[in-house]
């Protein structure tokens, strides 16, 4: 009988062992695929963190705690996992991106500078800023080592003496006396307490749980490229923010230049149905590629629309495109995050630590109650 099982070990459900093994919990997390892995939603190098958060202003104490977390991990592990490359955020004056920014930081006296498309060109000379768009800059943004993350996490909690186990596929779950069982092609597990961050595949272990609230997890389709470029304007030391732009077709970001791999773009907005995670589509779709290409080098004058490589992830979509972070309304000691909705990375070790203190019958440090089913009673 472990103190706590954790079904999906990706970004959230490393970040839940982690935060298990820290509190001495005997706890074993089970995935199909070994951590770090590029079968699920949590890879393709870089993801943007932020702070000034457009969707919503509530995530913003979340992602502020998750600042901290990833700097204590990043000590603990000796490795730099978060770099501080700024972020220029563009589109319509009175848009969801720039006036969000806008909102986010003025209810929590975050530090974002307005520019017009002229300032923004001069201050960033490699991104071209259309005159009709306004921009804000956050300078505490930047973006997170995805895989490394991830791997990170996992990798302090089985020092910290967690257990993880990879290449078992979960059958599913079910309550028992004292706790929860759940069967897996090698077997059964028993536990006291049970976390599921499944990612793409939480559909499959929460349906029930979807179905009786009228709620349905869309998965969609995300492919990344990464454009060649020799301009030097774009390597991150030489200060080139990140960016993320709305658009008319659609809302378009992507990274400095980090390496010899080219400039990292993607579309945001859009995407394919995936109605098997498993049989993902990984192969170049010319017309998606073409939409990024024309984003690339219409804004990126620097950047070459010749393709060096590309990479295929998913997005769980909730129906209001917020995640879903609560206990199972009837197995209180049932914890779950699901539907991250393609925005979810940054904040992983604030949401392990929520699932943790939640499966444990606790309250949680961070705020996560406008994330809960209870919205859509």
């Amino acid at each position: 009988m472990y103190d706590l099982l954790i079904l999906g070990a990706g970004g959230v459900g490393s970040a839940a062992l982690w935060h298990a093994a820290k509190r001495g919990l005997r706890v074993l997390a089970l995935d199909r695929f070994p951590p770090g892995h590029d079968r699920g939603s949590s890879h393709g190098q870089t993801r943007i963190i932020r702070q000034a958060y457009f969707e919503h202003a509530d995530y913003v104490p979340l992602v502020l705690r998750a600042y901290d977390l990833w700097a204590e991990l990043s000590a603990a592990r000796g490795e730099e996992l978060f770099r501080q490359t700024g972020l220029l955020q563009a589109g319509p004056p009175e848009g969801e991106v720039v006036r969000g920014v806008l909102g986010s930081a003025a209810q929590h006296g975050l530090d974002v500078e307005s520019l017009t498309a002229v300032e923004s060109e001069a201050r960033f000379p490699g991104l071209r800023v259309p005159p009709s768009m306004a921009a804000v800059y956050e300078s505490k943004a930047g973006f997170l080592w995805v895989e490394r993350c991830v791997a990170a996490q996992a990798a302090a909690a089985i020092a910290l003496g967690a257990e993880l186990r990879s290449g078992e596929s979960i059958v599913g779950w079910q309550p028992i006396a004292g706790g929860f069982r759940v069967t897996t092609n090698h077997g059964d597990y028993d536990a006291a307490r049970l976390i599921i961050t499944a990612g793409a595949w939480a559909a499959q272990l929460l349906g029930d749980l979807w179905k009786s609230r009228g709620l349905a997890l869309q998965v969609l389709r995300k492919p990344l490229y990464w454009f060649e470029c020799r301009d030097p304007r774009y390597l991150a030391d030489r200060g080139q923010p990140a960016f993320l732009y709305e658009m008319p077709n659609g809302v378009f970001y992507g990274f400095p230049q980090v390496d010899s791999g080219g400039v990292k773009a993607a579309r945001h907005s859009g995407g394919e149905t995936v109605a098997d995670p498993l049989a993902l589509d990984r192969s170049l779709d010319a017309r998606e590629c073409d939409e990024v290409r024309a984003f690339v080098t219409s804004y990126l004058p620097g950047v070459s629309g010749q393709l060096l490589r590309h990479d295929t992830c998913m997005y769980t979509m909730s129906s209001d495109g917020h995640f879903l972070v609560d206990r199972h309304p009837q197995h209180p000691g049932l914890a779950f995050a699901a539907g991250l909705s393609g925005h979810g990375f940054k904040f992983v070790p604030a949401l392990g630590e929520a699932l943790v203190q939640m499966a444990l019958g606790e309250k949680t440090t961070s705020p996560v109650e406008f994330l809960s089913l209870a919205r859509f009673s």
